[in-house]
């Protein structure tokens, strides 16, 4: 029988140390221990395993903002008391398991992907977090989509809706929820920036304005605009009091998507004319020649109010006129009841 062998310097140990019992010494035997030493070592195999390929990089393209391609906005027209922050519970009756299931699914990714550090992603990545570029003209009347409704508190310490304030007149429409967006969204209408488009404004007080909307829907942040009201107030005349809106409810995925607000940390700026249309919109930095373009289409706006005649109103204030068969009428049935 074969017997397990053991290295040399240790025969002497196992089989000549006196204070060895024959029993410790045979156990020794059957089980030695592997202290010799390798021929050679474990990493030197020429073929351990396969060489992994060197994994590409992760590298995106570098991203390039393009000009709207349609309009942007909702086809009705607004209404105050839209967009307020009460959220009404999805009805899924009616429906098979599998449509009820899958639609519930939508709706929690919808609420998931707003996530508020995919925005700061998108500043680093997304040439400071511009995602369109604007348009060199308005967009067509006919063909333009309607801005929708905000409520917020004003400067004037009251709750108020915004479309009230827009319809009537031309309107420049500054949409942020942060410095950064502050600081992007005057780049195109800071009087320093864009001293054109101040001029053009005073000028035309009458059928022209800008508007202010300062979406902050953290709690927190809104109790601190809120209580430092005092100090935009004096950045501003008192006329222009109720034209600035704090933002704290209301706005959801659907209505960012529809006009544009992809990035809750950009600031955007919209040309609405008198019917609440969005004409013009830009976002992010003004680039190239973004600002002329907005003045240009300013100012055509205003033309058109002007070079309108005095009998067409606009839609938001135009009443509805008895017809002449009716004046007859009823001018008859005075004249009978006086006879």
């Amino acid at each position: 029988m074969l017997q397990p062998r053991v290295a040399a310097p240790l025969r002497g140990v196992f089989f000549n140390a006196p204070g060895i019992c024959p029993g410790c010494r045979q156990q020794a035997i059957r089980q030695p221990l592997n202290l010799q030493s390798s021929p050679r070592q474990f990493t030197s195999a020429r073929n351990l395993r396969l060489p992994a390929k060197e994994a590409a990089p992760d590298v995106e393209p570098e991203f390039m903002p393009k000009p709207l391609g349609r309009p942007i906005g909702f086809p009705n027209p607004p209404k105050p008391g839209e967009n307020i922050g009460i959220k009404e519970k999805r009805v899924y009756t009616g429906k098979t398991m599998s449509e009820r299931n899958l639609e519930k699914r939508q709706d929690l990714m919808e609420e998931w992907n707003q996530n508020y550090f995919r925005d700061f992603k998108n500043i680093r990545k997304y040439r400071r977090g511009k995602v369109f570029m604007a348009n060199p003209k308005i967009f067509r009347k006919e063909a333009a989509l309607y801005f929708p409704n905000f409520r917020g508190i004003t400067l004037a310490n009251n709750e108020a809706d915004t479309t009230p304030i827009v319809k009537g007149k031309v309107s420049v429409v500054n949409v942020y929820s942060s410095d950064w967006g502050l600081t992007q969204a005057q780049s195109f209408t800071g009087a320093k920036v864009n001293p054109e488009l101040r001029e053009l404004l005073e000028k035309n007080k009458d059928v022209a304005q800008m508007i202010d909307i300062n979406i902050e829907e953290n709690p927190l942040k809104g109790i601190v605009l809120k209580f430092t009201r005092w100090y935009t107030r004096r950045l501003r005349a008192k006329e222009d009091w109720e034209k600035y809106f704090i933002i704290s409810n209301g706005v959801s995925g659907r209505l960012r998507e529809s006009i544009g607000l992809l990035n809750g940390l950009v600031g955007y700026v919209y040309i609405l004319d008198e019917d609440a249309k969005i004409r013009w919109a830009g976002s992010g930095d003004a680039e190239g020649t973004e600002k002329e373009d907005m003045n240009r289409g300013l100012a055509r706006l205003i033309e058109n109010v002007r070079n309108r005649p005095a009998t067409k109103k606009s839609q938001w204030r135009q009443k509805p006129e008895k017809p002449d068969v009716e004046q007859e009428l009823e001018a008859q049935a005075v004249s009978a009841g006086a006879s």
